[in-house]
């Protein structure tokens, strides 16, 4: 695929939903099988506030829908497939050294993984 066949408007927005970490631990905890509010709250350990303020920020990019049981509401994958293709996306950056933040030449990889942010123990 060119550059040309790529719709921009459209992938751009959706990556920008994509790229935040709580949204892609939300996705992965709701798999194919719909499940509560509590559910998700419960499996990522945010709060109410902030789970129901990615569901709904999901819900409007099309990636979750909303069934309504009774007087739960049910979130689960627009497309089961989402899982699939963050899974190919995981293997393919394992996979290679991509440049992260815009650097030309990704630096040396750490002999361990580490958060960023992560606090490192000296060396005595």
């Amino acid at each position: 695929m060119n550059s040309g066949e790529l719709d921009h408007t459209r992938v751009i927005p959706a990556l920008k939903v994509l790229g935040e970490v709580n949204r892609l631990r939300i996705l992965c905890e709701l798999g194919p099988e719909c499940r509560p509010v509590t559910d998700v709250i419960n499996a990522t350990s945010l709060g109410q506030t902030n789970v129901s303020f990615h569901l709904r920020v999901l819900r409007e990019a099309g990636f979750v829908r909303a069934e309504r049981r009774g007087s739960f509401i049910y979130y689960c994958l627009a497309d089961p497939e989402l899982l699939r293709i963050l899974h190919d996306l995981r293997q393919w950056l394992d996979t290679r050294q991509v440049p992260v933040s815009g650097q030309a030449n990704p630096p040396n990889p750490p002999s361990e993984p580490r958060l960023v942010g992560a606090k490192t123990k000296k060396a005595s």
